[in-house]
């Protein structure tokens, strides 16, 4: 899953996003409330959090444009503004969670996987295409009931394919999903990737899931159902 953290002190922007990133998540950092803006309008994320006391943009201007653009993506006010006419104020403009600082990132990590499961991506826990099983709160993957280890990228790139289930994903889709905004390799890590995923996922077993579609990019699907 992808995440925006629009956050301009750097002490915290580099906590929470390392916190992050080490449960599995890909984020993308803003400094200011326009370049928090731009990204939030131009990618798909499938949560936002967002500082009140921007440089630029104030965090509710922000809040008030990305509703305008995308009513559906979570967005979690994280801030050290807690009167109570903040909160409400904000609530009204759009959040759907208000966070206060300073906080524990286990608290904020419970509110994230909470905006998450409720989130337009995120409704169901687990995922499944044919005898694959994916559950995005434990972060376990299973075939025909045994269980399957993978790395962090691996996992990150697997959960994209199966919540697109029949859908072809360009390279560039996925790195833009998988890996952070700040990513600047070659598309064909992508490749390398899922040939590592398809050696856990698919070697092992007589119906192949992951697809190659020549030119374009890759898709997950259920040979049987097709």
């Amino acid at each position: 899953m992808r995440i925006l953290l629009v956050e301009d002190e750097s002490k915290v922007s580099s906590f929470v996003a390392r916190g992050l990133m080490a449960e599995r998540f890909a984020v993308d950092v803003a400094a200011d409330g326009q370049s928090g803006l731009e990204l939030a309008t131009t990618y798909h994320y499938d949560l936002v959090i967002l500082d009140l006391m921007l440089p630029k943009v104030d965090g509710t201007q922000v809040l008030k444009r990305i509703r305008s653009h995308n009513s559906s993506v979570p967005v979690l006010i994280l801030t050290a503004r807690d009167a109570i006419t903040d909160k409400v104020g904000n609530f009204e403009a759009g959040a759907d969670d208000y966070l206060t600082k300073p906080f524990a990132f286990a608290e904020l990590l419970v509110r994230v996987k909470a905006l998450l499961r409720r989130g337009p991506v995120s409704r169901q826990s687990v995922v499944r295409v044919a005898d694959l099983e994916l559950d995005r709160f434990t972060q376990q993957v299973k075939r025909a009931g045994k269980r399957i280890d993978l790395t962090s990228k691996e996992y990150s790139l697997l959960e994209y394919l199966m919540a697109n289930c029949g859908r072809v994903l360009s390279r560039t889709m996925i790195i833009e999903h998988v890996w952070d905004q700040s990513f600047d390799g070659i598309t064909n890590i992508v490749d390398v990737y899922v040939r590592h995923l398809r050696s856990k996922v698919d070697d092992p077993y007589e119906r192949k899931l992951i697809q190659t579609v020549r030119g374009v990019g890759y898709t997950i699907i259920d040979e049987a159902e097709t």
